[in-house]
């Protein structure tokens, strides 16, 4: 017994606050309102097809059941498209009302209550007719891939071996789902729980109750294993169980990992189920890590975000937080407008007048073009209409800060906190250079071949002001040391590396605008971006796949976008 007790001392880094829990939900919780739709499965991506009607979840009768009505449910859910279809009650029988009988969808409809069907509980089918799909996740998945966690320091493989024979196991861990249908019981040592004082386990305990959703039950036993061993390997179907398992037991160190894990994953799902359902996993878990990771990597992605069906399911917490941010790239202003009216239109009754407000107080009217100001001010918008005095007062701020030099305005930049910091804007702010071939002879350089040495111009800064006065631009890829070289760079480490250079009427602006200028990395057959960084002194050396904060989808094949980005100082 002293030998154990002294093998598993290492462990008092676990931190468990109570005896008994009801963690947060495995996945978020989508608001629930007439005509919408969930799967009912083991796995988030398939299941047994319900809809949300008159109060009521209930399901749909295979009869017509085809690809065209499952493509429908799996966009309506923010999925891509769907794999299969299934029939006969293959995810067992539901228990609420037949809703739907009959479908026929075109394929092209937004909800599946748009479709045609009999009526609203008209039908003459049972439960063991409901319909399923199988929804695709977006050809980048890789489910069965593995990160390895490893933090036993030298901690004896003994243990491990002692966790699995069960050998003189003396304490009962009884893991539930939410809803009390499926039961686990697994036998672990109570000298490893006692250890923790905040477990209140005393020699008297002999069981302990955790609920937990029931996909998360096949990983409860590699959790607790890691109780013992501090090793365990992370998939992209067990992260999001491990991490809800590591708060409730308070293992931080697992958790801050396995968040890491989460991290790598973000640039595999292009549908942002995945970076949607982490985010508000991290909110409900108080994981400030994982919520910036992920509001970084949708931040990156915000014209693709808006864009997908996820747009309008999000809640205004994210909204709330991704429009205050400064690294959102998007087109313009305006577009990020329209898109903030659009989601208040999806949402209808479900945001508050208060909410709204505070939503269109994070828009940086300051730096919408002057043109589609002026256009604006004559719109029936949703936001317009509820909070006039608001919205015109943004209008007009608008029209001062296009209107009034620098100077007039300056001892007013305080009061406007970040409302005239640019976002990374992309309308007529960047230029994109595809070409990372090194397939260039010496004479092209001398010549002006070189595809990866681009010019363009942009205004001096988005005011009206300043429309007129252009700076002109040329962005360099290089790919070998001769390129460097060639253009009198001696310094280049690593490749490719990047140089951004400003020429003309640039020095003459240095007193009121600086330029903190960025370079978007994708891949080049792709649109998603996954890397973001900062010009110093014109250069920016692309980091390794290490030190990027996201893993690098294409090392050999990217797509590189210089954005202008300037503003006041």
């Amino acid at each position: 017994m002293r030998t154990i007790v002294y093998l598993l001392l290492p462990l008092l880094f676990l931190h468990v606050s109570a005896q008994r829990w009801t963690p947060f939900d495995h996945q978020p919780k989508q608001p629930t309102q007439e005509g919408s739709m969930r799967l009912v499965g083991d796995l988030p991506t398939s299941g047994r097809v319900e809809v949300y009607h008159d109060g009521q979840w209930g399901t749909v009768c295979d009869d017509g059941w085809d690809v065209a009505e499952a493509q429908v449910v799996c966009r309506q859910m923010g999925f891509p498209g769907a794999i299969s279809v299934t029939s006969g009650g293959q995810y067992g029988e539901g228990s609420g009302p037949v809703w739907l009988d009959d479908m026929n969808c075109e394929g092209s409809e937004s909800s599946l209550s748009e479709c045609s069907f009999k009526g609203w509980g008209v039908t003459d089918c049972t439960h063991k007719e409901d319909a399923g799909v199988t929804c695709d996740t977006g050809k980048n998945i890789t489910s069965n891939r593995q990160f390895s966690v490893d933090n036993s320091l030298g901690l004896s493989d003994d243990l491990g071996l002692l966790f699995d024979s069960g050998d003189g196991c003396d304490f009962s861990i009884n893991v539930r789902d939410l809803s009390e249908e499926a039961e686990l019981t697994i036998c672990v040592h109570s000298m490893i729980l006692r250890i923790y004082p905040e477990l209140n386990i005393t020699k008297e305990s002999r069981n302990l109750t955790v609920d937990v959703g029931k996909t998360c039950h096949p990983h409860v036993s590699a959790f607790l294993r890691y109780l013992y061993t501090r090793q365990i390997d992370v998939s992209i179907t067990s992260a999001q169980c491990l991490h809800q398992l590591s708060f409730i037991f308070g293992v931080k160190k697992l958790m801050e990992d396995v968040g890491r894990v989460f991290t790598s994953l973000l640039p595999e799902d292009n549908t942002f189920q995945t970076q949607v359902s982490m985010y508000e996993y991290g909110v409900r878990t108080g994981d400030l890590v994982l919520q910036e990771n992920v509001l970084q990597y949708l931040s990156w992605n915000c014209e693709f975000l808006i864009s997908s069906p996820l747009w309008s399911t999000i809640s205004f917490n994210m909204m709330d937080a991704l429009l205050q941010r400064s690294d959102l790239v998007v087109e313009d202003e305006a577009f990020l407008l329209e898109a903030l009216e659009r989601w208040i239109r999806d949402k209808s009754d479900q945001i508050s007048s208060e909410q709204q407000a505070s939503l269109l107080n994070h828009i940086r009217f300051l730096l919408i073009p002057v043109d589609k100001l002026y256009e604006m001010q004559f719109s029936s918008s949703v936001l317009h209409q509820n909070h006039e005095k608001l919205y015109l007062t943004g209008l007009l701020r608008g029209f001062q800060f296009n209107a009034l030099p620098f100077s007039k305005i300056r001892n007013k930049m305080d009061n406007m906190s970040y409302d005239y910091l640019p976002r990374i804007y992309t309308d007529e702010w960047s230029l994109i250079i595809n070409d990372t071939t090194n397939n260039y002879p010496y004479y092209q350089y001398n010549y002006g071949q070189n595809n990866r040495i681009q010019t363009f111009s942009t205004p001096a800064h988005p005011s009206a002001l300043y429309k007129e006065k252009t700076v002109q631009w040329q962005a360099q890829v290089f790919l070998s040391v001769q390129e460097c070289s060639n253009h009198g760079l001696y310094s280049c480490d690593s490749f490719p590396v990047t140089r951004f250079l400003a020429y003309g009427n640039q020095n003459s602006y240095a007193d009121t605008i600086r330029f903190s200028n960025k370079l978007i990395l994708t891949c080049k057959n792709q649109k998603n971006i996954f890397h973001v960084q900062e010009f110093k002194n014109s250069m920016a050396v692309i980091p390794n796949n290490s030190s990027m904060g996201l893993p690098n989808p294409c090392p050999d094949d990217y797509s590189f976008r210089f954005v202008v980005r300037p503003e006041y100082i």
